[in-house]
């Protein structure tokens, strides 16, 4: 939730009239602080632990969390989430912090990611942040010879990622649901509103799935239908 609308965000929940939920971004403290019924989205570190938890169980050792975001909050909940899934079934987990100026440039992330694979072989696992840096991780691991050796996993999901997921040739994603904290959050809106219905659980967390290749043909479907 941007700053800027806090204040704003404040009187509203403060008036008594109007039910004001958070979802996406921001997580429970914020929904606290401003008076809002709940929070409705996806807990950054839970998500890391789930994938790092999924790619050790799938054999993964090593993982390289690429950042191009380092020391955002989000970013960095995220891969402190892969090393500590990962952890669990014995494996490890290092973090490659890129500059700023990189954000954006898959040419750059690309070439970053190649270069650390090729210095320690050992990495057997790279997980991007984002569905777009995945782009360029692939781009990598194929540049490099790699697609065999490196599984592939990222934070959100498009539809290049899923059909490398389809493919063979990236191992998860992990999907936040964002239609669902769409639609959880109209529906309880209404319902508070008209009935003073409430959800016992606060946060409502709508992730994280886990997109694999025993899964990826629903969660395709449902890209069909537009709810994923």
């Amino acid at each position: 939730m941007p700053d800027a609308q806090e204040e704003t965000l404040t009187k509203i929940a403060a008036g008594g009239k109007t039910k004001v939920i958070i979802y996406n971004s921001g997580g429970l403290e914020a929904a606290d602080k401003i008076g809002a019924v709940t929070y409705i989205g996806t807990d950054e570190l839970p998500a890391g632990l789930a994938g790092g938890k999924f790619a050790g169980e799938s054999g993964v050792k090593n993982i390289l969390c690429v950042n191009t975001l380092p020391g955002a909050t989000n970013t960095e909940s995220r891969c402190q989430g892969i090393a500590e899934g990962i952890a669990e079934s014995g494996g490890k987990s290092e973090q490659l912090p890129l500059p700023s100026s990189n954000f954006g440039d898959p040419t750059a992330v690309a070439q970053a990611i190649k270069a650390k694979l090729l210095e320690d072989p050992s990495i057997d696992g790279v997980v991007t942040i984002s569905a777009g840096d995945a782009e360029a991780a692939a781009a990598a691991l194929s540049q490099g010879d790699l697609v065999d050796k490196v599984k592939l996993g990222c934070f959100d999901m498009d539809q290049n990622a899923l059909d490398r997921i389809k493919a063979g040739t990236q191992l998860f994603a992990i999907d936040q649901q964002p239609y669902y904290q769409g639609y959880l959050s109209v529906t309880l809106a209404f319902t508070q509103s008209l009935w003073g219905m409430d959800l016992p659980t606060k946060p409502t967390l709508t992730g994280p799935a886990v997109i694999h290749a025993g899964n990826v043909d629903q969660t395709l479907a449902g890209v069909a239908e537009g709810v994923r």
